[in-house]
């Protein structure tokens, strides 16, 4: 080490070109850097997404969850399977170990899904496999909103989706409450018996009508000619003139018995943007892009199209930005701007106070030296700049200049000796190279074993202990290397000595360290008087940790998760219960959106985005009819959240028959409600009454609000129960009876044609027209027998049933998941443990499991490794001591500091009655113990 310290300063040019180099590197990577909301973690789980349209939740369970099950199941690295049947499909998620390959995952899933394909009905839908990837949320919503025709604003939403995925920062945009489109032929039962026609002879007619017929090639000996048989249909009119019947010279057109028109789905859902029927284009960028630049030329590209519509739809379409994510990214790199300034002021206001103005600022090149050296590693290394990083940048400021202030007092030391500037930096760089490595070398050991946190939240945190180990890693270096060269050679000349002052800070043994006077001297006089009771003042020590600890335990606020945050989004969730049709629901969200903006009128909230309708394979309650993204003006210039969203329920009390959720933006990986309670059984009929007596439990034990679960909700669904024996006596099956009851509701699929004027396949869909479309018209249904047509009613019995809802099923066994959050003020790990113990002995039936899920989950895993991690780390730390200075008495002696120092911590949770946070609070003991 001594010779790389001489070498540095003997090629002084050399190492400050150098210093140049990497301070202009640092600073194009900081500015190049991608900057990112949330890190780029891989989270361990992959869907496979099934749909069959119609398919019921208990046909969905048998005929494609179990199948696809059963071939997944044998993938290596599962740790859990989580499977949803509901209505026109299901689900399967595998969720992998941490530190899984997700390539590999993909590719072997994908081939499970193929051997798997062949047993699944024919009617399904292609089965998608799908990752996870908080990358892969969307960055910034555009919303268009106005009062015009729907196919417009489709139209103008679709040419912007084309014109911001040209960008190639850009990943894909969703258009959320677009619905696809349709040529629908309506056909006329009163008409179809004036000609003698069933219902399922046109279906059967459009069907062959619409094929495409791969004729071949014909080769005569004298040439070859392909052959053409056209016949696909293209227009509405092809359609439209499809013969059903002839009659010798007549022939009964599709269009004589039924009326076709170009329309969308029916709707399952609507979206608002403040009040106004909206569409929104969800904007996802890549992996790795910088999100500041990717929303700037997505603002870009608005902007230059809004300029080239017509005069009358910029004056009809309001385009509007939420959930910009950028802009917390700004705030944060400001204010890290902000505190890297701010430290470098504050330590060379100390230092010149100490150690005169060269001093000063040879200390002050060491933060900013560090901090871009860093950045450089962590851009060299394929990082990007998100809230973490600039988290642990934040926290890192303040420990990169205790180094260079120890070799430039000891400098400073050395020239009050009379030494040069040149050999007092080399002697100091020298003398201090091993105690300097040793200190760091003991604050990195600390943050060592966090970059090996497994799971979700460690994915998300390791960019912590990553940032930090390259930030004082380079301070390192700026200390014995660059700080030195650089004192050595533009620092204070030296080379006058000052005995006095060489006297003092040497210490000898004519000096009384008492006359120092200030600070030193009040110092001084204290420690001496607690070195002649060592006893004494060890005791009270120790019984300062014992009381401090004590009293936490008895008045502290407890422990929590992530450490509650002020949100700048919200989400708000309506439930409701019952039959409702998509149109009640959206009746019943105008009036909860009504009552919030007039809340939002006040300025405070700046978009209110609403979605009505229930979600197929969400994991939430099945009775949300709808949901209320709210977005907040910016903290300073309003009040708090919880203020806000008060009002805003209040003013909703008067409203019968629904509940307001609501949903603050959680610090760290979203985990939903604190409380979750997961009830399974291979018995299903067991789950609903234990759900039924853990909700008592939750009563009795109080303070548990916004209560819910995944019991289907009350309701009825019809069962169309066939006679199989009577319907083979007029010769009907059970296909023609299922296209029978098509008609009635979404229809029958007869193919698709592709329109001039859009890019994907248009279904063609036959059904009855609206007014007999109706719960008494499936009695009437006729089919066509070699009886004659016959109403099916002969032979099929209409039954109500209760709803079955969504089936969850978790390691092929069928789940109930109850979920709660906690009123203000109470801590959810006291209340989980309340519930914990209160349903060991609540006489649950012992073929029912119980788990508890959620935040506790996550937050029992994250305590558990970072009270190894803490272990580990003070193992490191005392193997440096030891090797240091060969003895176990003094590493033990500098170790207890480490307990000791959680005095401070638990004093200052006591002052400010704050709970002590399992993740930030547990890196902050970490940490301590590295300082």
């Amino acid at each position: 080490m001594n010779r790389l310290i001489d070498a540095a300063i003997t090629h002084a040019r050399t190492v400050l070109t150098t210093l140049v180099l990497l301070l202009i590197s640092g600073t194009i990577s900081y500015v190049n850097v991608p900057k990112e909301a949330e890190p780029d973690v891989n989270i361990p789980i992959v869907y496979v997404q099934m749909e069959h349209e119609g398919i019921s939740p208990e046909d969905a369970e048998r005929l494609l969850i179990r199948p696809m099950e059963q071939e997944v199941r044998g993938i290596e690295g599962v740790k859990e399977i989580r499977s949803s049947g509901y209505l026109g499909g299901a689900s399967v998620t595998l969720e992998f170990d941490a530190g899984f390959d997700a390539d590999a995952a993909m590719d072997d899933v994908r081939e499970k899904v193929e051997l798997a394909k062949p047993d699944l009905p024919a009617d399904t839908d292609e089965p998608t496999v799908n990752e996870v990837n908080f990358s892969l949320f969307p960055v910034v919503l555009v919303t268009l909103s106005g009062e015009l025709p729907e196919r417009t604003l489709l139209g103008v939403a679709r040419d912007l989706q084309d014109r911001i995925e040209s960008l190639p920062s850009v990943l894909e945009v969703k258009i959320a409450g677009e619905r696809d489109e349709l040529l629908e032929v309506l056909i006329n039962p009163v008409k179809i018996e004036s000609y003698g026609l069933t219902a399922e002879v046109a279906v059967q007619s459009i069907s062959r009508s619409n094929l495409l017929v791969a004729a071949g090639s014909q080769d005569s000996g004298k040439g070859r000619f392909s052959l053409k048989v056209p016949g696909l249909l293209e227009t509405a009119a092809d359609v439209m003139a499809l013969p059903i019947k002839t009659d010798g010279d007549a022939a009964v057109r599709l269009a004589d018995i039924s009326d076709t028109r170009r329309t969308f789905k029916d709707p399952d859902s609507f979206a608002r943007v403040n009040g106004r029927s909206a569409l929104v284009l969800e904007v996802t960028k890549r992996t790795g892009e910088n999100i500041i630049d990717t929303i700037e030329n997505v603002r870009t590209i608005v902007a230059d199209e809004r300029r080239d519509w017509p005069q009358a739809l910029r004056q009809t379409i309001n385009v509007d930005f939420a959930q910009d994510k950028s802009k917390k990214i700004r705030i944060m790199l400001s204010d890290l701007q902000n505190n890297v300034i701010s430290a470098v002021l504050l330590v060379m206001i100390v230092v010149i106070a100490a150690l005169g103005l060269r001093t000063a600022g040879l200390v002050g090149v060491a933060i900013p030296g560090s901090f871009l050296t860093g950045i450089l590693v962590l851009s060299s290394l394929g990082l990007t700049i998100n809230m973490v990083v600039l988290f642990a940048l934040i926290l890192a400021v303040g420990m990169l200049v205790d180094g260079a202030i120890v070799v430039t007092e000891f400098a400073d030391r050395k020239m009050t000796e009379g030494e040069h500037r040149r050999i007092a930096y080399g002697l100091a760089a020298k003398r201090m190279a091993w105690p300097i490595i040793a200190s760091t070398a003991t604050t990195l050991a600390a943050f060592l074993p966090l970059v090996f946190w497994p799971g979700v939240v460690g994915e998300f945190m390791k960019f912590l202990p990553l940032t930090l180990l390259a930030t004082l890693s380079a301070s390192l270096v700026m200390a014995l290397i660059f700080v030195p060269t650089l004192g050595a050679f533009i620092g204070a000349p030296g080379g006058t000595a000052d005995p006095e002052a060489a006297k003092m800070l040497a210490g000898s043994d004519d000096h009384d360290p008492e006359e120092s006077g200030g600070y030193t001297g009040i110092y001084v006089h204290f420690l001496k008087m607690a070195l002649l009771r060592p006893g004494r003042v060890l005791m009270a020590a120790v019984m300062l940790l014992i009381g401090v600890q004590g009293t936490y335990a008895l008045f502290g606020k407890g422990v929590e998760f992530f450490p509650d945050i002020e949100p700048d989004f919200a989400k708000i969730q309506v439930r409701a219960r019952g039959n409702l049709s998509v149109y009640e629901m959206d009746s019943l969200m105008a009036e909860v959106e009504k009552r919030l903006l007039t809340v939002a009128a006040s300025g405070e909230i700046t978009n209110a985005y609403l979605r009505t309708g229930r979600e197929k394979n969400s994991q939430e309650s099945a009775d949300i009819i709808g949901v209320i993204n709210v977005e907040f003006a910016d903290w300073q210039l309003r009040r708090s959240a919880d203020e806000i969203l008060a009002d805003f329920e209040n003013s909703t009390r008067d409203l019968n028959g629904i509940f307001i959720d609501r949903r603050k933006q959680e610090a760290g990986p979203p985990v939903g409600k604190p409380v979750q309670v997961q009830l399974s059984s291979r018995f299903p009929e067991l789950l609903a009454p234990a759900v039924v007596k853990v909700l008592d439990g939750m009563e009795q034990i109080g303070d548990l609000i916004n209560i819910e679960d995944s019991r289907p909700l009350p309701g009825i669904d019809w069962e169309m129960q066939v006679n199989r024996i009577q319907a083979s006596k007029f010769n009907a099956d059970i296909d023609m009876i299922g296209r029978a009851v098509q008609l009635v509701s979404t229809g029958i699929k007869l193919g698709g044609y592709r329109p001039n004027d859009v890019d994907d396949e248009v279904d063609i869909r036959a059904r009855y027209p609206e007014a007999y479309r109706t719960i008494s018209q499936l009695d009437q249904l006729r089919v066509n027998t070699l009886n004659g047509t016959v109403p099916i009613s002969n032979f099929v019995e209409r039954v109500a049933k209760p709803t079955v809802g969504t089936i969850r099923r978790v390691d092929t066994r069928r789940v109930m998941t109850i979920k709660a959050d906690v009123v203000e003020g109470v801590l959810a790990n006291d209340k989980v443990h309340e519930l914990e113990e209160w349903m060991k002995d609540a006489g649950l039936d012992d073929r029912v499991t119980f788990t508890f899920r959620g935040e506790d989950e996550e937050q029992r895993k994250a305590k558990e490794f970072l009270g190894k991690a803490f272990v580990v780390a003070l193992f490191i730390m005392a193997i440096i001591l030891v090797t240091q200075f060969n003895s176990f008495y003094s590493a033990l002696l500098i170790l207890s500091a480490v307990i000791m120092s959680t005095i401070g911590v638990f004093i200052g949770l006591l002052v400010t009655g704050q709970p002590f946070g399992i993740i930030m609070g547990g890196i902050g003991v970490i940490a301590l113990a590295g300082i």
